[in-house]
């Protein structure tokens, strides 16, 4: 392999690094350039999903941002740490490098229901503060 090639993802990112990509397309204009893939940028993925409950946006209505917001912060941790992406009968997980698996897209719903926390669910993660 080359210096410019990179190494094949495993088929189980597939479907997350979509989802999030679908995500950021459909937040508001002005957000997007700061969802960079950065840890600070799930301040604001935890903001909008905390706006979306305060406004009573029935989950059915966001089930789908949801899951790619989560799908989002789970790249975050995996371009961060060299995670991987495991799946299993359509259960998504990142599994770091030290072998802990978490659940980005269970985190997301969870936000939305008020309990759960993008942001930090990535600072556990990633084993350092955000």
């Amino acid at each position: 392999m080359n210096r410019t090639e990179r190494p094949a993802r495993p088929s189980a990112a597939a479907r997350p690094v979509r989802w999030a990509a679908e995500a950021v397309a459909a937040v508001p204009e002005g957000m997007r350039p700061r969802l960079d893939h950065s840890a600070q940028s799930l301040w604001r993925v935890d903001r909008l999903i905390e706006d979306l409950r305060r406004e009573g946006t029935p989950y059915a209505a966001v089930e789908g941002l949801l899951r790619g917001l989560g799908a989002y912060a789970g790249e975050v941790i995996v371009r961060r740490t060299g995670a991987e992406w495991w799946s299993s009968g359509g259960d998504h997980w990142v599994r770091t490098p030290d072998g802990r698996l978490w659940e980005p897209l269970d985190e997301a719903r969870r936000c939305h229901a008020g309990h759960g926390s993008l942001r930090l669910l990535c600072r556990d993660a990633m084993g350092r503060g955000l």
